[in-house]
């Protein structure tokens, strides 16, 4: 009995759609401007950290104190960036954070910055092999580091709200910066970042 052409092409027909079907989904990648806004998971990510850091350089530096510092000492204030604690429910890479603060108080040119406790960690470490390992004409003098004059510190919080695919998330950063010898709030501020997720046909 002869056995028509099509229907011989329909085992194979039905393999192919479940092969394709294991196949999983598929994927593609393209490249960005890094500097390009993007919200995927609406969780916090790079581009809120830089704007964050951004806008609260911009307040810290626009406060009275500053001004009063110079008028008293006669030079820019040094500062150092302490710990950023995160307080979010989140995993927040609050190092990156730190770094994104420290790039525009560097830049900025209106205080002089000086090195994190671990880069300086690092930095003694070379200064004491130098005292071993190094000419006495180059070996850089130990203790002659600048001390901070004052320490930035913070916190990043977050409040959720949602319901039935529905979501809000307030992000609200807390900094203060404290004078190290007599440990007084010279200045505080905040900023905030909200953000509306929506998923259909999912309950968070």
């Amino acid at each position: 009995m002869k056995v028509h052409p099509i229907i011989r092409l329909i085992p194979l027909t039905i393999i192919g759609l479940l092969l394709v079907n294991c196949a999983g989904p598929s994927r593609t990648v393209s490249r960005i401007q890094v500097d390009k806004t993007t919200d995927i998971s609406g969780r916090w990510n790079d581009t809120d950290s830089r704007m964050t850091a951004q806008a609260m350089v911009k307040q810290v530096l626009t406060g009275g104190w500053l001004q009063t510092f110079m008028d008293d000492n006669e030079r820019k204030p040094i500062l150092v960036v302490g710990k950023i604690r995160n307080k979010t429910s989140e995993h927040l890479d609050t190092d990156l954070f730190v770094k994104d603060l420290e790039k525009e108080l560097i830049n900025s040119g209106q205080v002089t910055f000086v090195a994190s406790g671990k880069a300086r960690k690092e930095v003694r470490n070379e200064r004491l092999d130098q005292q071993s390992y190094s000419s006495a004409e180059t070996a850089k003098d130990l203790a002659n580091e600048q001390a901070a004059d004052f320490i930035l510190q913070g916190a990043i919080y977050s409040i959720v709200d949602s319901f039935e695919g529905k979501k809000t998330v307030l992000y609200k950063v807390d900094l203060e910066l404290v004078d190290v010898e007599s440990s007084t709030k010279v200045w505080m501020g905040d900023k905030k970042i909200k953000k509306f997720i929506q998923q259909d046909q999912y309950k968070w």
